[in-house]
């Protein structure tokens, strides 16, 4: 039986809309939905919520696309100063992903929510089932601006959680309005949880967080710290309706298993961590194209195989797909070894016998 996010989908149905946005703030959840709070997605998770799947599930593969504007990833945060040329460069890849028998799971914020060519664009490959879509926050582009644009408030988790909570609802529901689907999977923008994240998604009935990014720590640009969070899928709270889904990293090499407290303390020494990765000591894997080698990658996913992992949760950022839109890909060499990273990772994940999934399939494979 899958998780009780499965069912959300079915009280939408024949309905465009979410529940109302100011009856949401001003009960401070769904009318007539419990409001027992929810554990914090910042704070790690005891051995018991580990997430079961249904037997035959096996270990799967999930592609996420953070779909958002093109900005300046040196300068400061803004409200306007952001593009979406890059859109034209989705339909190529979506070509791709499509070939290879990959569903992306694309997580929108509100500039690609408002497009009206990523409505038609994307809106199309949902139609066809050849993707699916998610939510994904950036605070800085996502009304209502009442708060300063900085860095510390670019994490929405650090906003006030009222204002939070208004830029998720009014993006959920431009969403489900632009796009006549239920996105069931959230990313906060920069990986920015809060304490109340949890609750939220659960009032507005979404099932999956993909927002954890086990084994990194953001807490000295004052966001999370998640460098002691599992791999694993889990239950965030006691009733298991909203599964975390972390993106996959790993260690590998001979210290991989002292990873969590060695990397942390090496990071503090100028070129240490470099230096163990090439002994093949210790090396941190994130399995993104973006920064790691498709070499690496391939040892992370045999780590990650290795480890039991059901889901290895994939990622990169659509403004990746355009050369000069991000800095991990400058120039068409560039976007040619991207291509080339997805082309490598996924026959590499065939031939282990981990096969793509989607978030449907998730939902409902996930046992309560």
């Amino acid at each position: 039986m899958g998780i009780h996010g499965l069912n959300f989908a079915t009280d939408f149905s024949g309905f465009r809309g979410v529940p109302s946005t100011r009856d949401s703030i001003s009960s401070g959840g769904e009318t007539g939905m419990a409001t027992t709070a929810s554990p914090s997605l910042r704070s790690v998770p005891a051995p018991r919520q580990t997430a079961r799947f249904a037997p035959g599930f096996g270990q799967r593969s999930l592609l996420t696309v953070d779909t958002e504007e093109e900005f300046d990833w040196d300068g400061e945060f803004s409200t306007s100063d952001h593009g979406l040329k890059h859109l034209k460069s989705i339909a190529q890849f979506q070509q791709f992903a499509e070939n290879i028998g990959v569903v992306p799971t694309y997580l929108i914020d509100w500039p690609i929510a408002t497009s009206a060519r990523a409505q038609e664009m994307l809106g199309d490959y949902v139609r066809r089932g050849k993707a699916e879509i998610g939510i994904q926050l950036h605070p800085w582009v996502n009304p209502p601006f009442e708060e300063k644009v900085n860095a510390y408030n670019s994490y929405a988790g650090n906003l006030p959680h009222a204002l939070e909570r208004e830029k998720f609802l009014r993006l959920q529901e431009r969403i489900v309005e632009c796009f006549a689907c239920t996105p069931q999977i959230y990313r906060a923008g920069r990986y920015g949880l809060g304490a109340q994240s949890a609750q939220m998604l659960k009032d507005r009935r979404v099932a999956i967080d993909s927002s954890v990014r086990s084994l990194y720590d953001y807490s000295p640009s004052n966001g999370p710290d998640y460098s002691q969070h599992p791999l694993e899928p889990y239950c965030v709270d006691e009733e298991r309706q909203l599964l975390e889904l972390p993106l996959t990293t790993v260690f590998w090499g001979m210290l991989r298993h002292q990873g969590r407290w060695l990397f942390p303390r090496l990071a503090k020494l100028p070129k240490a961590n470099g230096i163990m990765a090439r002994a093949g000591l210790l090396e941190r894997i994130a399995l993104t194209p973006e920064g790691v080698p498709k070499e690496a990658a391939l040892r992370g996913i045999d780590m990650a195989i290795d480890d039991g992992l059901p889901v290895l949760v994939l990622s990169f950022h659509s403004p990746s797909l355009m050369p000069g839109m991000t800095p991990y890909v400058r120039n068409e060499d560039d976007l040619d070894e991207l291509y080339d990273w997805l082309r490598s990772v996924y026959a590499y994940l065939e031939q282990r016998g981990v096969a793509p999934t989607t978030v449907e399939e998730i939902k409902a494979s996930v046992e309560v």
